[in-house]
């Protein structure tokens, strides 16, 4: 098959795909908060009805209407005749929902920082460590792999576990898997904002928590941006950017990388690593193997 007809049916199956998602995203979505939205109103209606019919207002039946009501209007259910929106969590409403849960929201200046930032540590946590792997015996594909397999596992450890346990802490009201689900949203960059630290009354160091947080989020950011760009060149070393639609890591993004913090010798310890990267350098057609030539056994 063509190369060009392959890219078009690859990128058209992962566009099925996305759209499947979103798509299973709603059902799931609708099937499990519609039945909860539909109780709910059902049980404002008889409550309203309850409250109606009463000759008199006490205190205690006022206090429960009240709360039934914010408690119902938290998820959307309003008590007024005048409420135009007849579900929440229909079909379209809850592929809307999933699509703003898979969709990433950036801040154009933030990622201009993050990239500046990743950049400065490709080669203390990517390049040099790498290097080190290849001079104790690895060949470079294992290398790279063993390398972001670590990687992954000290990002997970210390800025999803670490801070989930500190958060069910230092928040009361919020347990580990609480804490973990806010790690999450938040380097993921979801941010439903459902879980917000910092807001209970009476809160010790309050100001000093709230800027630790955002120092939290800017390097978890960070890091997330870092795991990702290791594993682009891990693909790209193991030949899977064309698979994977990928642009391919060029060799002058390495020298960009590298160049404020490599010393003569650093470039020396490095040049195992790089010499290898340097063969996935596409020229023109015939002149250079790819990575779909190099032996993959």
């Amino acid at each position: 098959m063509h190369s060009a007809s392959k890219s078009w049916l690859l990128l058209t199956g992962f566009i099925l795909f996305y759209i499947i998602y979103l798509l299973f995203g709603a059902l799931v979505f609708s099937s499990i908060e519609r039945p909860v939205e539909d109780k709910l109103r059902n049980e404002m209606e008889a409550l309203k009805q309850e409250f109606l019919n009463q000759s008199c207002v006490n205190p205690a039946s006022l206090e429960r209407f009240l709360v039934k009501v914010l408690t119902a209007n938290k998820y959307g259910v309003s008590v007024l005749k005048n409420s135009s929106v007849s579900s929440n969590w229909d079909l379209a409403s809850s592929m809307f929902f999933a699509n703003t849960l898979v969709t990433t929201v950036g801040v154009p200046f933030t990622m201009l920082v993050l990239t500046a930032c990743v950049q400065r540590l490709m080669f203390p946590l990517v390049f040099a460590p790498v290097g080190v792997l290849q001079r104790s015996g690895m060949e470079p594909r294992p290398a790279t792999a063993l390398h972001f397999l670590l990687l992954l596992v000290l990002v997970v450890l210390c800025f999803f576990v670490a801070p989930a346990a500190v958060f069910s802490t230092v928040e009361v009201s919020w347990s580990f898997l609480d804490g973990m689900y806010f790690c999450f949203i938040s380097l993921c960059t979801i941010g439903l904002g459902d879980f917000v630290p910092g807001t209970q009354p009476g809160q010790k160091y309050r100001s000093l928590y709230q800027v630790s947080v955002m120092a939290y989020l800017f390097l978890g950011l960070m890091m997330m941006y870092l795991l990702l760009r290791s594993f682009h060149k891990m693909a790209d070393l193991h030949g899977l950017t064309t698979f994977l639609q990928l642009p391919r890591c060029e060799e002058s993004d390495l020298d960009e990388d590298r160049e404020p913090i490599v010393e003569n010798q650093q470039e020396e310890q490095t040049r195992p690593y790089l010499t290898e990267k340097a063969a996935s350098k596409p020229l023109e057609p015939g002149s250079q193997p790819s990575y779909n030539s190099i032996n993959k056994g």
